[in-house]
């Protein structure tokens, strides 16, 4: 029984403080972390690290993101677990200009095991795809309900003995989960670079609203700490929506597939059979 969730978000992006950058997976925005990026990731481990053994997180899920397996590494090493790559929390995208394509998508698990090499991409697959087409704000929201639904069913299934976990993602994810935790979709919250956030279950509890906030990222294990920070008020609107992005070029033809939950498309095709 899942009694801690942990979320923190991807340290200080390579792309912020150069545009001559490559990604190191070939993906269409998949920067890196700085070396202060990495610096971070270190100190969020040495954070975990110093707590007692029966607070630390026991099982890390991390966006398929370059940066936030970056960020992830660390706290894997120091914790002596593996990484287990969930694309239900990946990047937040907003909608994509009509007729311009679908936006990035990263590889599976096994793929980008030959980037990091903690990744385990045989003891999980992912149980969410958010879609390529992007989402607006309540959307994301929606997105993050259900991954975290799914997610804390399927580890108290699978994983009953861990009750403690670290999710690793990106500033509109990190605030859409944070947000659904606590039960308030209005919470107010910016999320900085490596900040880390916690809630506790509480006695009875199910379903959103029944974890007790903690903290919410925090940055005080962080020498420099909070940096670039972000949130939903930073979000350009136009008559009402949100900014629609341009998709990937070339990839117009692409198929926006799989979307959604996998556990509930498997379900669903079990209960036709």
């Amino acid at each position: 029984m899942i009694e801690s969730i942990y979320i923190a978000r991807h340290g200080f992006r390579l792309n912020w403080v150069t545009t001559n950058w490559e990604s190191p997976t070939g993906l269409p925005k998949d920067a890196p972390l700085t070396a202060f990026g990495v610096a971070q990731a270190r100190e969020l481990a040495n954070y975990f690290s110093s707590l007692d053994e029966d607070q630390r997180p026991t099982l890390i899920f991390s966006s398929p993101y370059y940066r936030c397996l970056q960020t992830s590494q660390p706290s894997a090493q120091a914790l002596g677990l593996p990484i287990y790559v969930e694309h239900g929390i990946s990047e937040w995208y907003s909608p994509v200009v009509p007729n311009t394509g679908l936006h990035p998508r990263p590889a599976s698990a096994s793929a980008l095991k030959a980037y990091i090499s903690e990744i385990d991409s045989d003891a999980w697959s992912s149980i969410y795809y958010p879609t390529r087409k992007g989402e607006n704000v309540d959307q994301i929201h929606e997105r993050a309900h259900s991954v975290l639904s799914d997610l804390i069913s399927e580890v108290e299934s699978r994983f009953p003995n861990h009750k403690r976990v670290l999710l690793v993602s990106h500033a509109a994810t990190v605030i859409a989960l944070a947000r659904d935790l606590a039960g308030d979709r209005e919470l107010p919250l910016r999320v900085g670079c490596c900040t880390l956030s916690e809630f506790s279950k509480k006695v009875g509890g199910a379903g959103s609203g029944s974890w007790e906030v903690k903290k919410l990222a925090e940055a005080e294990f962080l020498t420099g700490g909070v940096q670039r920070d972000w949130g939903f008020e930073d979000i350009q609107i136009a008559d009402g929506k949100v900014i629609e992005d341009p998709g990937i070029p070339g990839s117009e033809s692409e198929v926006d597939e799989p979307v959604g939950s996998m556990l509930r498309a498997t379900s669903s095709v079990a209960s036709n059979l």
